[in-house]
Order: C-alpha cells, then sequence, then structure tokens
C-alpha cells in the first residue's frame, strides 16, 4: 500500500533547526535522493516558506493550486502535504526551520498571531505582494553566515518571528482580541491528537477524554479558534487526510477508507458524500 511519503528536516552540516536554501540548492538536493519526487505530493515534518523572488508560476498545497509571482510567499505548516510545479519558472528561496526551534526562541504572544504555523485549517497560506521578502533575506543570510555565535540563534529567531509576524499582518484579519492561553494550549493539544489518532476515533467525548475536559467545554473551546465545533474540526481533517491519499496514491478506496477508519467500505463511501456531496469514486474520476 502506498503512502504519502513524509519529509523530515535534512539540513546541511551545521544547521540543525533553520535552514535558508536556493530553490535550485533545493532541486539539487532532491536530485540525489531517487526516493523522493517534490512534483508529487509530500508531507513535511516541519515549517516552510517558498519566497519567490522572480518569474511566476503554481505551488500546490493541500491539492489546492496557488499561482504565485515575484514577491509572492507560501506559508507550508508542519503536517501540510504540498508539491513543487514540474518546469517551474520562478526563482527564490525556501526558508525551513523546525517546530523545536518556534518553541524555544518565539515569544509565546507572536505565536498567537502567526496563526498559520498551528492553524493552516483556517489559514490560506499565500501571501501577495510582499514587499519586506528582500530585506527579510538579507538580514537572515547574514546572520546564518555570521562567524560570531554570540546570541546567534536569539538573533535569527527574532529576524524570522518579526518577518511572520509583518506577514500575517498583511494578509490576515486582526487576530483574536483577549485570547484566553490555556484555551489556546487546549488547542493545539486537541489539534494534535486529532492528527495523531483520527484513524482510531472522530468522536469529540473521546477526544475531550484525552485532554481530561467535557465534550462541552472543549467544543466551546475549538469555536474561538475555528467558528466550528469539534466534530467539525475531526471530520474536515479525516475528509482532507481521504483526499489526500486519493489523489497521492494508486490505492484502492477499500485500503483507503481502512487507513483512514473504516472498516466497512459502505460507511467510507456515505461519510465521504455527506461531507462533499459525491463519492470517493467519483471524486477519483473527477481527477
Amino acid at each position: 500500500m502506498k503512502i504519502i511519503p513524509s519529509i523530515s528536516f535534512d539540513s546541511s552540516v551545521g544547521a540543525s533547526d533553520i535552514e535558508i536554501l536556493r530553490l535550485a540548492e533545493v532541486f539539487s538536493r532532491i536530485e540525489k535522493n531517487p526516493n523522493h519526487n517534490p512534483m508529487k505530493p509530500h508531507r513535511i515534518s516541519f515549517f516552510a516558506l517558498l519566497i519567490v523572488t522572480e518569474g511566476e508560476g503554481k505551488h500546490e498545497v493541500d491539492l489546492k493550486n496557488y499561482n504565485i509571482k515575484k514577491n509572492s510567499v507560501i506559508k507550508i505548516a508542519k503536517g501540510q502535504v504540498h508539491a513543487f510545479q514540474s518546469n517551474y519558472k520562478y526563482d527564490g528561496y525556501l526558508v525551513i526551520f523546525t517546530e523545536d526551534f518556534i518553541l524555544k526562541y518565539f515569544s509565546k504572544s507572536s505565536v498567537e498571531f502567526i496563526s498559520h504555523l498551528y492553524n493552516y485549517h483556517i489559514s490560506k497560506p499565500l501571501v501577495k505582494n510582499s514587499t519586506f521578502n528582500d530585506f527579510f533575506l538579507e538580514q537572515l543570510t547574514k546572520e546564518l553566515q555570521s562567524k560570531n555565535t554570540y546570541a546567534h540563534k536569539e538573533i535569527v529567531a527574532k529576524i524570522l518571528e518579526i518577518y511572520l509576524l509583518r506577514l500575517e499582518r498583511l494578509s490576515h484579519k486582526p487576530p483574536i482580541e483577549k485570547i484566553n492561553k490555556n484555551h489556546q494550549i487546549l488547542f493545539l493539544n486537541f489539534k494534535n491528537l486529532v492528527e495523531k489518532n483520527y484513524s482510531k476515533t472522530r468522536n469529540v467525548k473521546d477526544y475531550a477524554n484525552m485532554l481530561s475536559i467535557s465534550a462541552k467545554h472543549l467544543n466551546s473551546m475549538v469555536k474561538q479558534f475555528t467558528l466550528n465545533t469539534a466534530k467539525h474540526f475531526i471530520d474536515s481533517f479525516v475528509i482532507l487526510e481521504i483526499k489526500r491519499a486519493i489523489v497521492s496514491t494508486d490505492n484502492s478506496l477499500k485500503e483507503i477508507g481502512y487507513a483512514t477508519g473504516f472498516d466497512e467500505v459502505t460507511n467510507f463511501t456515505k461519510f465521504f458524500k455527506k461531507h462533499n456531496n459525491i463519492t470517493p469514486k467519483q471524486f477519483r474520476a473527477s481527477l
């Protein structure tokens, strides 16, 4: 059974948690790895910023194609599936960084604003017309190449943190006011639990029990961040995983259904049709 490949942080010598790469270098590395084709959907276990400096093209994130050109930025969160365009006609950079880097060096208040890092379900990845990309790339490159190691990681983190905040201000509505930090932590834990356990359970009560809270409290908390119920969040994630598998593998629908938590094909078909108005078979045929 084929699965969507998962790509881990594979840095050059000396880079442990953040790196900036010219796109030409990215593809040069990939050519040396016959097991990974970046033109096909693949899931990343880190965060990435695709910054376009010249040309134009498309980039796929979670089954959707986004038109990109000079001054465009594509934000790809940990766990998302993306694919590069074949015969791409643009140039730029890929900035990759790990979750540990964010948790260790970013301020908690900044993470609240930078929604796409942890809440990509309700945040679009494309930012258009960024006028501060060149300054960011220059400053980040300069600091990463600096031989002065004093407060090195802290400075790099602040350069990235400020850049992400400016992207957020450029592309999003004002953040939720007076956000409850405890609720934010609960939501992130809930999201992580769903991503790990969605094939085992889609029951809100099960996730509430894992978090040691009531289902009512879980629903109320999730609505603060997604404007929808916990059940809607769970089902939406399962649908996304099903679509990812249908698009990115040649596995049978029965295999996909089983892998995403359905013992019976009929239940799998009913669930998918309920949320998409077409069957999985019709969805695959439409591709």
